[in-house]
């Protein structure tokens, strides 16, 4: 299957983009959580989750950027902005609906017509 081009960057999102954008994301989030939560005490998330949840998200939207061909200030620009909403939700004290939500949004961000205007597997073309 071939990534659709939006509409001919009229105004719709890239669905290829939007699908393995959100697959990286949450796949890296994931196995990287699954890694800190086996290194690292409970005691560490409870002082420093804030912190080190925050840089773990902007890691994983780098390395998205970097497999899919994203540019990358760009990717982390969306990452943040959906990280608030992630956020918000640690706050209402539901925090991996809001890990949920904001791979959403940052998908949805990435697939913008501008963000992927992407050649085969998600890779920017030259021009």
């Amino acid at each position: 299957m071939s990534p659709s081009p939006g509409n001919g960057g009229g105004g719709g999102i890239d669905g290829g983009v939007l699908w393995r954008a959100g697959v990286v994301q949450l796949l890296a989030v994931l196995l990287l959580s699954l890694a800190l939560a086996a290194l690292l005490p409970r005691s560490f998330f409870e002082d420093w989750g804030w912190l080190s949840g925050s840089l773990a998200w902007l890691g994983c939207a780098a390395l998205t950027a970097r497999m899919l061909g994203l540019p990358t200030p760009d990717t982390l620009l969306g990452a943040l902005l959906a990280g608030l909403l992630s956020g918000a939700a640690v706050l209402l004290g539901v925090h991996w609906l809001g890990v949920a939500i904001a791979i959403v949004v940052f998908a949805a961000w990435c697939a913008r017509p501008r963000a992927a205007a992407a050649g085969p597997f998600g890779r920017r073309t030259r021009t």
